[in-house]
């Protein structure tokens, strides 16, 4: 089993372009109201829009902070590269990249668009 979660959002295009600029993904499927963003050719992520009705579960828009007690964590090889491009693309930086002591790794924290917070981190161990 693999996860593939999925976040709502106001601008499904816009986010995605996010994700695509700081993280590095590909679209996999694109549009106003769904989009699966992949890295190489496994899904990562998929975006929906608020207002398409067909799921009644996806949540209340204006109950806010959305995702509150979730983290979106990417594991990245190349986590100093991953921020570099997350820093050129001018994005919301909560945590600069350092050595997580615990998991040995480094890591970087973000806030996307939508106020979804998102962690790219390197293979545990990555730091000798």
């Amino acid at each position: 089993m693999r996860p593939q979660p999925m976040i709502v959002v106001d601008d499904v295009e816009a986010t995605s372009a996010w994700y695509q600029q700081v993280l590095g993904l590909q679209s996999g499927h694109g549009g106003s109201e769904y989009e699966q963003l992949l890295s190489g050719q496994e899904l990562v992520l998929q975006l929906h829009a608020w207002d398409v009705h067909e799921h009644p579960y996806l949540g209340d828009p204006n109950d806010r902070p959305y995702g509150n007690g979730v983290v979106l964590w990417f594991l990245d090889l190349d986590v100093a590269a991953a921020y570099a491009r997350a820093v050129a693309a001018e994005a919301h930086v909560l945590e600069p990249l350092k050595v997580n002591p615990l998991a040995n790794h480094r890591e970087f924290w973000l806030r996307d668009p939508n106020g979804y917070v998102v962690v790219v981190a390197g293979r545990p161990g990555d730091v000798g």
